[in-house]
């Protein structure tokens, strides 16, 4: 019997309800994420961004470099996982061929904007789209591109927040039209508007409920109450940590020792569990999902 990809096990899980996708910017935050119980990881493209090179959610990451980072979390967990493709790195050609690496990476699918590029954060000002059309030739060619049917293709709007909420509504109907398995309303400033959409737009939706922006911290049981089967929350735990290890430094260079932190760290066998790590097994790091 052949194995379920990801991208069908992932359809499964939308299908039966609203999945709680946490976000993460590296492997080892996804084994977190899967041995927490969660059914679905989100690779963040800001968290990528901002953890691994240092740089700001600007599209400065490219396909080769997304492409190896989501395939190292896709090889660290069984659970499927959506990654962020941002404007999909270029016309609807660079699309075709995003799809193709994405799919070989092993994630379940991803999600593609409508921003001009270079994008910017959904959350701030200063953002521009491309035309419709622009658009929904990338999204068909995306879709032209699987192998797997099952691989989940995403289509993102920025358009409430550059023009207006009807014209967020029109662009959603125009991708699915186009092939778009599944709309992501970015930046919807109020729970009435996310209300509204859901009843606009008769497909799989997925909120970002990220912090600090435009929208309003729904919880996931009123999103899924009003339809929503995907619920992303990109960058919740690497602000944590960061805003943790911050601490910690400061504390350091003041203190000069670690000590009075040890109750709050990770111990070392419990990172060497997270990671499957037994010598005398023979499990080393890398061989495959814990």
């Amino acid at each position: 019997m052949q194995k379920q990809t990801k991208g069908a096990r992932f359809r499964k899980l939308i299908a039966k309800g609203c999945v709680m996708m946490p976000g993460v910017p590296n492997a080892a935050v996804a084994r977190q994420v899967e041995r927490a119980g969660f059914e679905a990881v989100y690779i963040s493209g800001a968290g990528m961004a901002n953890s691994t090179a240092g740089v700001p959610d600007i599209g400065l990451l490219t396909l080769t470099e997304v492409a190896r980072l989501s395939g190292y979390v896709a090889n660290a967990v069984n659970i499927p996982g959506i990654v962020d493709a941002d404007t999909g790195f270029g016309g609807a050609e660079n699309v075709a061929r995003t799809i193709r690496e994405l799919e070989s990476a092993g994630v379940a699918g991803c999600h593609i904007e409508d921003q001009e590029f270079p994008k910017r954060c959904g959350h701030l000002a200063g953002k521009s789209i491309v035309d419709v059309d622009e658009m929904v030739g990338k999204i068909k060619a995306a879709v032209a591109a699987r192998s797997d049917p099952d691989f989940m293709i995403i289509a993102r709007t920025d358009a409430r927040a550059v023009e207006d909420f009807d014209h967020a509504v029109d662009r959603a109907g125009r991708y699915l039209e186009a092939g778009a398995d599944a709309i992501f309303p970015e930046a919807l400033p109020s729970a009435e508007e996310f209300k509204t959409f859901a009843g606009e737009i008769k497909a799989p939706l997925l909120a970002n409920m990220t912090e600090f922006g435009k929208s309003p911290l729904l919880s996931f049981k009123e999103l899924s109450g009003l339809g929503y089967r995907m619920v992303i929350y990109p960058m919740s735990a690497f602000r944590v940590s960061m805003k943790a290890s911050d601490e910690f430094l400061r504390d350091l260079k003041k203190q000069g020792t670690q000590s009075g932190w040890i109750d709050k760290m990770q111990t070392r066998q419990e990172l060497y569990d997270l990671l499957n790590y037994d010598p005398a097994a023979g499990n080393w790091p890398g061989q495959g999902a814990s």
